[in-house]
């Protein structure tokens, strides 16, 4: 079929004809004659770059009445960059119609938009937000909408546009058309194709969130410390790379722009963060080709309509599948082959799996490159590009003399290897001392850090030769074991064999490092930022012979010096003992004039708890299992005289504990870890003692 046969104006297959279009793509073969010939809904389901715009806005301008001065058409899009690119695309298939468009978007004066509407307009390509901006100044009048276009309808949903869209489509008369096209069909999608669609007519252009069948997904399994460096050989094995890194935060997406840029690498940031005015000069810079790599956000990338990019790099795995083919349809564009590469720790194994039956596709899992491979790329690289010079004969050969004076002592061979190691030292120089950065997945494909097994340590207090530090953030500020590595090495300089083990609690943590580095540590970690968020260490120490197994992450503390003023008493639901006094905190209870609670532990009349373990009346609980009376709780089940606890609930003697709430006859009820006494006791269990999210590397 050709555009010819589909039934377009003249004046439309004039200006195609002059964009060297040929045939339709097949989004484009099954859309255009069905929109032209129907008056009816239809859904339109295909990755970016398979044409869907012109699918969309080709019968769009030819049905449009071409002297319309109110809005008879209205296309709605995630993003200020792809409003653009269809507006622009538009005016380019409507290059012989005198069709009025104008793109209203945020980030730019909006009375300028309020002019240009009022002079008159047929189609407008809008963000959501603009857009019910300017229907709530009264700017703009959806009443004579015929057609309603919602391009990238997943990613507007995923932005958080909802209800500007729901309000959007209320404001439009109810006869319209509604043309949705989208990637992928999250159940979002099927509620507004529901809502405001009637029998919509369905193309699918391979499966729903099938990838594109010209993109090869890569992945390469590193250690968490090593991403970095293995984006860089990616992309000096892929010299010619015209590409896009993807970080899930724009932290993250700042500190890898400003690494790769301070290293000669021509890359820059895209997030939310930058202003307007600084987007627009680095998208920019990137579409022109100026800018070789752009690091960006899953939100910053939304819509992005540029082609020719031949590679995508996933620095982390988006949390959400979907967003991966969002990022990986952003290469393969218009028929062309691209690559998708993603970086994995050996913990990550499972999401490659599920992205891949999601998507309908097949990863296959390569190898960071090594230095000897790199470093022939990029000799080929250079030797191509002297081989290439444009010899400028009358400017050089004034010249020329002096030059071939001071090779006169030097062979052909010799020059050649001069000059090429004047330009290609560095690379040698950087890589001579590069190891293997591929990674190794473990058996039960859990990835239980590769250093696991490195060292033994004493079961009782800090390994040998190390030093214990306190840290001032946990998981609730986005930290992990291997964040926390990485941050350290890069803030100090040090490798990761100098680091023992990290204990990460939800709001702070601790490492041990090298006794050597310590004052180093403390000089150069502090007052760093880990993702927005100031980090703060402080040297502790335990005793060795006793204290829990974390040796102070979790429960109260005595350490003599404590945190100083950073953690004082309970961050997490802890507690801490101070002189002999008692005191109450974070849900724990001291009752009784001689009882104590020390580190976490309890002294109740001559039992005592010690490291881990308790004592009650010559019963004691081992490793987690407690006897009493003969009973014994295993794997978190405990039997007392018959009584069953099962998955946190607790049975005595027809008592009931759930969740923290434990209820003995009627006169006795726990809260939230405190009591309540109703005349009858219980023993004093608190459920705050949660083992710490604990990680060896």
């Amino acid at each position: 079929m050709t555009f010819e046969e589909i039934g377009l104006k003249s004046e439309v297959l004039k200006s195609l004809k002059e964009l060297g279009f040929e045939a339709p793509t097949p989004i484009q073969e099954q859309a255009i004659p069905y929109l032209l010939g129907e008056h009816s809904d239809f859904v339109g389901l295909a990755q970016t770059g398979t044409g869907k715009t012109a699918a969309f806005g080709l019968p769009l301008i030819t049905k449009i009445d071409n002297h319309a001065t109110v809005p008879q058409g209205l296309v709605i899009c995630p993003t200020r960059e792809l409003c653009l690119q269809i507006a622009k695309d538009l005016e380019t298939y409507a290059k012989y119609l005198k069709i009025n468009i104008v793109a209203v978007y945020g980030g730019t004066d909006i009375r300028r938009q309020m002019t240009e509407i009022k002079k008159g307009v047929a189609i407008v390509v809008a963000t959501p937000g603009r857009l019910m901006d300017l229907i709530q100044r009264k700017a703009i009048s959806l009443a004579s909408v015929e057609y309603v276009v919602l391009d990238e309808a997943d990613e507007m949903l995923n932005m958080g546009f909802k209800e500007d869209i729901d309000s959007i489509l209320e404001s439009t008369p109810e006869h319209k058309n509604v043309w949705l096209f989208s990637a992928t069909m999250p159940n979002e999608v099927a509620r507004i194709a529901k809502t405001y669609m009637e029998n919509p007519f369905e193309v699918s252009i391979g499966h729903k969130n099938q990838s594109n069948e010209n993109i090869d997904h890569i992945y390469y399994m590193v250690k968490e410390k090593d991403r970095y460096a293995a984006v860089k050989r990616l992309i000096d094995f892929n010299p010619q790379i015209y590409g896009l890194i993807f970080c899930r935060t724009r932290q993250e997406t700042g500190a890898v722009a400003e690494k790769l840029a301070k290293e000669g690498y021509s890359a820059e940031p895209l997030h939310g963060d930058l202003s307007q005015a600084m987007r627009d000069r680095v998208m920019d810079r990137f579409r022109s080709k100026d800018l070789q790599i752009l690091v960006a956000t899953d939100v910053a990338a939304r819509g992005l309509d540029i082609d020719n990019i031949t590679h995508v790099i996933n620095y982390n795995l988006p949390d959400d599948i979907e967003n991966y083919t969002h990022r990986s349809g952003r290469t393969a564009r218009a028929g062309k082959k691209g690559e998708s590469l993603v970086l994995i720790n050996t913990r990550e194994g499972g999401k490659i799996r599920a992205i891949e039956k999601q998507m309908r596709t097949t990863f296959t899992q390569g190898s960071v490159p090594n230095a000897e491979e790199i470093c022939e790329i990029q000799l080929m690289k250079l030797i191509n590009k002297v081989i290439k010079t444009d010899v400028r004969e009358k400017e050089i050969q004034k010249f020329m003399p002096t030059v071939m004076a001071e090779f006169e002592d030097l062979s052909k061979e010799e020059v050649i290897k001069h000059f090429v190691s004047a330009e290609f030292n560095r690379f040698i120089e950087y890589y001579e001392r590069a190891g293997d950065l591929n990674a190794q997945n473990s058996k039960d494909d859990r990835g239980s850090d590769d250093r696991s097994n490195r060292r033994e340590r004493k079961s009782d207090g800090i390994e040998s030769g190390k030093t214990r530090f306190f840290v001032s953030i946990g998981s609730r500020d986005g930290l992990n074991p291997g964040g926390l590595l990485r941050h350290i090495c890069d803030a100090t300089g040090l490798n990761s064999s100098n680091i023992g083990r990290i204990d990460i609690m939800p709001s702070f943590s601790f490492f041990e490092a090298d006794d050597q580095y310590a004052t180093d540590m403390v000089n150069q970690v502090n007052g760093t930022n880990y993702e927005g968020h100031d980090v703060s260490i402080e040297v502790t120490k335990v005793k060795s012979g006793g204290g829990s197994g974390h040796r102070g992450g979790g429960g109260g503390r005595k350490d003599g010096g404590g945190f100083g003023g950073k953690f004082q008493g309970n961050r997490d639901g802890g507690q801490r003992s101070e002189g002999g006094g008692q005191r109450r905190e974070g849900g724990f209870r001291s009752e009784g004039s001689g009882q104590r609670r020390e580190g976490g532990f309890r002294k109740e009349g001559g039992a005592r708890s010690e490291g881990g373990f308790r004592k009650e009346g010559g019963a004691r609980s081992e490793g987690g299992f407690r006897k009493e009376g003969g009973a014994r709780s295993e794997g978190g089940f405990r039997k007392e005289g018959g009584a069953r606890s099962e998955g946190g609930f607790k049975k005595e003697g027809g008592s009931r504990s759930e969740g923290g709430f434990k209820k003995e006859g009627t006169s006795q009820r726990r809260e939230g870890g405190f009591k309540k006494e109703g005349g009858s006791g219980s023993s004093d269990r608190s459920s705050s003692f949660g083992k710490p999210f604990k990680k060896k590397l």
